[in-house]
């Protein structure tokens, strides 16, 4: 199933089946629970992020050619950091490139989105995929200068402004996806692709982040975990890095799920 989350035309929030023809049916119910997909067809105003996610968890460094391009050794265990939840953005809005506590080197990456649906704990490599809801589009916004030089040693100050985690533009569940590394994955930046990969580039696959984010820990239903981007990042560009600017459009397109686009624009201080 490929479930989307939208905006009606008197404002409410609904979740949705897309079917084929591009057109959605409402669904009613808890997605993490018990639904069921309706016959009304859904009067969509606005899309949304496919859902809104309880947390969410990041892993760095987890694609090879990645490492190799930023000169980083092979990281003996997944390197995880957290994004908050306010930077939850929706398909076609903007990422906004911080002002008040500015950045003046915003970088864009692509990643498959994973998101849990079933409260797991100490879960095993063999079994983590029963755990998950399905699988989206993720772009991991990240302003490169506080991450690595304002940030007091840590990323997540880097990664943290609001608008740096655009997600969607639907989940696609795990009967269509049954193999979540073997997708081809790319970044295009006006009309340029600038990173192509596949997910079977990953140094810790979907099943072994699992296995290692709930150990010891519960990961709720919403969790979303962001898997790593691959090689291509403006921060590596040569021979002079490509930061994003306000007029920038950028496509995170999956195989499978589809292409997520979003503007730039600077953040509006007021």
């Amino acid at each position: 199933m490929k479930l989307i989350r939208y905006l009606d035309s008197s404002g409410r929030v609904h979740h949705g089946s897309e079917q084929p023809n591009g057109s959605a049916l409402r669904i009613e119910g808890d997605i993490y629970g018990t639904y069921r997909v309706t016959s009304e067809h859904a009067a969509i105003t606005k899309l949304l992020a496919p859902i809104v996610p309880t947390q969410i968890l990041c892993i760095g460094l987890n694609y090879r050619q990645h490492a190799a391009e930023t000169g980083a050794k092979i990281p003996e265990r997944p390197m995880l950091f957290v994004k908050g939840i306010n930077t939850l953005q929706n398909p076609g809005d903007p990422i906004e490139i911080p002002q008040h506590l500015r950045s003046d080197e915003v970088d864009y990456e692509c990643e498959l989105a994973v998101v849990i649906g079933k409260a797991c704990k100490n879960v095993s490599r063999s079994n983590a995929l029963n755990y998950v809801l399905g699988y989206t589009c993720a772009n991991d916004v990240s302003a490169r200068d506080h991450q690595i030089r304002l940030g007091s040693g840590q990323w997540c100050r880097g990664k943290f402004f609001d608008t740096f985690a655009p997600l969607g533009p639907r989940l696609v569940t795990t009967d269509e996806i049954t193999n979540p590394n073997a997708l081809a994955i790319s970044t295009t930046l006006n009309g340029q692709r600038v990173q192509n990969s596949n997910t079977s580039d990953m140094i810790y696959d979907v099943p072994a982040l699992i296995e290692y984010l709930s150990g010891s820990t519960t990961l709720v239903p919403g969790t979303v975990i962001l898997t790593g981007t691959p090689q291509g990042v403006g921060m590596a560009t040569k021979p002079l890095p490509r930061w994003l600017r306000p007029g920038d459009s950028v496509t995170i397109e999956i195989e499978k799920i589809g292409a997520l686009t979003n503007p730039v624009a600077l953040e509006v201080v007021l």
